[in-house]
């Protein structure tokens, strides 16, 4: 991700351009709308990384990380456990004020009020692990909707089915609906490597590390830190 300079090779010379590769590895959980908009903001980095530096390989490793592991199979009431956390129906619209604004900026305008059930990620995560890595982005971009935007129980195995199909995810649906799958709890297993302090959580090639759901600009800024000169 530094800026990509031209270079004029001399007529008949064959020209042998070497590819680098960043990997990102990506910390998050579907509870979460500022991964949402970190999301958001990393995806409109890639695209200037691509503009910028069409010789990286950009590779992206989506890493569960759950906030609230401990919630029920079937979910709390959405809204009377915020109240409960934060101690009152105003700190909570405060707070969803910060987040709206913060939202509109990346382009994500949630729908906070039309959320009934906060539900247990763990089905979502394993849902996201069985598919294709070329798949994942697109699937985990449409949970992040079908909950903030749309308010659906994405702790629910049928509605997570539907939106893998949504995807085009037909071959890998089978078998996720009854269980939690393999691969639900790997984010934790690569997140004891690093000192996680919350998502969403940006690791580049395993030496830069960028916390919260900051602009785009930055993104790219410690993106081409790491692939260095």
């Amino acid at each position: 991700m530094d800026l990509y300079e031209s270079v004029v090779v001399p007529k008949g010379a064959q020209a042998a351009v070497k590819k680098r590769s960043l990997t990102v590895e990506v910390f998050f959980d579907f509870v979460c709308p500022w991964c949402l908009i970190g999301k958001r903001q990393f995806d409109a980095a890639a695209r200037k990384l691509a503009e910028l530096r069409p010789d990286v390989d950009l590779h992206v490793v989506w890493r569960s990380h759950a906030l609230l592991p401990d919630t029920p199979v079937d979910g709390l009431p959405y809204q009377a456990f915020y109240v409960a956390r934060l101690g009152s129906p105003e700190a909570v619209a405060r707070r969803r004020a910060q987040v709206q604004q913060a939202g509109i900026a990346a382009g994500v305008r949630f729908a906070f009020d039309r959320i009934e059930v906060l539900p247990n990620t763990a089905k979502a995560h394993a849902r996201v692990a069985r598919a294709s890595q070329a798949q994942q982005a697109k699937l985990i971009d449409r949970i992040f909707t079908a909950y903030f935007l749309e308010g659906q129980d994405i702790g629910d195995g049928s509605v997570l089915e539907r939106l893998a199909l949504e995807c085009e995810l037909q071959a890998e649906v089978r078998g996720v609906h009854g269980g939690v799958g393999p691969g639900a709890g790997e984010g934790h297993a690569a997140g004891a490597r690093y000192p996680v302090p919350g998502v969403p959580f940006f690791v580049f090639d395993g030496s830069l590390a960028l916390s919260g759901a900051t602009a785009s600009d930055t993104v790219l800024d410690v993106m081409l830190r790491a692939l260095g000169p």
